[in-house]
């Protein structure tokens, strides 16, 4: 019987070591593969001031998708350089209008794109869309219209209505869109729902599925260099059960 449960046994040993090395290799893949994912579509950026107050305040860290100015929708947060706007350095502001939207502010407080109150669930609780008012703008086409959250302290194409362009910036200007805040810890942005009447909202990035990628290769790796010690203990301690309930009564 003891040479068929070691049979047995050495039998099992060999399909989970087998079964731990795949886990292995395909944590490795899922872990190592994640994060060069995310390093080839994301960048991280650590923004500056509170004008982009309370969605982002000043000292978070983000993490933006690279994508081109021509896919940016109404809504967005994105990362942008504009000279004109002072040193070449990126700026994050949201995008809240674009090329043939007519802007301005404010209706009973509200913004207000192509005629339509926007609701701006992003911004500070009280707070009117804008303090000094926006005249009606026709944004240019290849252009975006670009505010803060922080109204009252951003400099956002408000501070820039008399420059060429009125205020706008060409979606050129571009270098990416932010996902989400992930130092603190807020994790993925709102949906900015307010400007689903005017037409579709972005997608989100792939930054969920990149970390669940991370997060399961990490548990098959952990998992499967885990079983070798475990299965050694567990298979130690049946022995030495087996050996004690088969040893001769008063052989000690």
């Amino acid at each position: 019987m003891s040479g068929t449960t070691r049979r047995t046994d050495e039998g099992h040993g060999r399909l989970g070591n087998t079964l731990s090395g795949l886990a292995v290799a395909l944590g490795c893949v899922l872990f190592l593969g994640g994060f060069g994912w995310g390093a080839f579509v994301y960048r991280p950026y650590t923004v500056p001031t509170d004008s982009m107050s309370p969605t982002i305040t000043a000292g978070d860290r983000v993490l933006a998708q690279r994508v081109d100015g021509t896919v940016v929708k109404r809504g967005d947060v994105v990362v942008f350089r504009e000279k004109s706007w002072g040193e070449d350095m990126p700026l994050v502001k949201r995008v809240v209008a674009v090329g043939g939207d007519k802007v301005a502010c404010c209706t009973q407080g509200k913004l207000t794109v192509n005629g339509k109150k926007i609701d701006e669930g992003y911004l500070p609780k009280g707070q009117d869309a804008e303090a000094m008012g926006i005249p009606e703008i026709t944004v240019p086409e290849g252009r975006l219209f670009l505010l803060g959250d922080e109204r009252s302290g951003s400099l956002d194409s408000t501070a820039h209505l008399t420059e060429a362009g009125r205020g706008t910036v060409p979606r050129s200007s571009v270098d990416a869109r932010v996902d989400a805040v992930v130092w603190p810890m807020d994790g993925m942005l709102a949906r900015p729902t307010g400007f689903e009447t005017l037409g579709p909202l972005s997608s989100p990035g792939p930054l969920r599925l990149i970390t669940a990628a991370i997060v399961v290769g990490a548990v098959l790796v952990l998992g499967g260099g885990a079983y070798g010690p475990i299965a050694k203990r567990m298979a130690n301690r049946r022995r030495t059960t087996t050996a004690a309930a088969t040893e001769p009564a008063g052989a000690r």
